[in-house]
């Protein structure tokens, strides 16, 4: 089966804004491929002038706040470092040929939404070096009217990433494998991945998930 990928827009933000930015994307993503069985929930982002919809699911929401959580402690841990969380949509299939290092069931990836951001430090103001400029120049209202000019070209470029979302849900859809086969679930099985401890460790990590197996995580 081929997996495909959708590599969103990288997006700069500043840390208290990843909260609201990673649960638009993400649940953006989540309810256009959800089966059906949802609520729609209209919800209006506090920093932006954008609304978004969830599929209405207590759990779901829960589920991804929790990894959005785990994201920004990584952030803290990480600082000047631009960082990459992925959604991947999967299907689990009996392993026809198990090894030592693999199991019998394993996860077979459809789709995976890879979101980057760019978490900006802050800096702070300096004051002019002459004294003509500094009558002339107010630090405190020029870092206000940076912060302002940033914040619009943040609303916009995350409006590119939803437009970006939905262009791709609507255009790539033979790979989408049949609806499983269970009562109740809002969306296909599904993991939610960050980056690890260790700098390197994000791709090993994608490759450990790949070959774990158990119960599918539903967003139900």
């Amino acid at each position: 089966m081929n997996c495909e990928v959708c590599q969103l827009k990288e997006l700069e933000v500043e840390h208290f804004e990843i909260g609201e930015v990673l649960r638009c994307i993400l649940h953006t993503i989540v309810f256009h491929r959800a089966l059906g069985l949802v609520r729609p929930k209209d919800v209006d982002l506090e920093l932006f002038e954008i609304t978004y919809v969830q599929c209405g699911d207590v759990e779901l929401e829960k589920k991804i706040d929790e990894k959005i959580e785990q994201f920004i402690s990584w952030v803290e841990k990480h600082p000047n470092k631009k960082s990459q969380i992925c959604l991947s949509f999967y299907e689990e299939k009996k392993n026809k040929q198990p090894s030592w290092f693999s199991n019998k069931i394993e996860r077979i990836h459809w789709e995976q939404w890879y979101i980057s951001l760019n978490v900006a430090q802050h800096t702070k103001a300096h004051s002019s070096k002459s004294h003509h400029s500094k009558l002339a120049f107010d630090p405190a209202e020029s870092a206000v009217e940076e912060r302002s000019v940033r914040r619009a070209a943040l609303e916009a470029s995350l409006r590119e990433v939803m437009f970006q979302i939905i262009k791709f849900a609507n255009e790539k859809k033979d790979h989408v494998p049949p609806i499983p086969n269970r009562e109740g679930i809002v969306s296909f099985p599904y993991e939610i991945t960050i980056p690890s401890s260790s700098d390197s460790a994000f791709g090993m990590d994608m490759i450990k998930r790949m070959l774990q197996s158990g119960h599918p995580t539903m967003l139900s």
